[in-house]
């Protein structure tokens, strides 16, 4: 995964993990973890419209 955050966030946070001695990616993998339990999708009462192929 890539994404683009400030400079200064991400050195902030380097340095919180680093400090800590983890590494980033596990703290971000942590992260969405819990925002995945906390924004589940099952939880919300959405109705999926099915995708069709192109030409169906």
């Amino acid at each position: 995964m890539h994404i683009s955050i400030a400079d200064d966030l991400k050195k902030r946070f380097y340095v919180a993990c680093a400090l800590r001695g983890l590494k980033m990616s596990q703290v971000v993998a942590e992260l969405i973890e819990q925002w995945l339990k906390a924004n589940d999708p099952h939880s919300f009462d959405i109705e999926f419209i099915p995708l069709t192929k192109k030409g169906s």
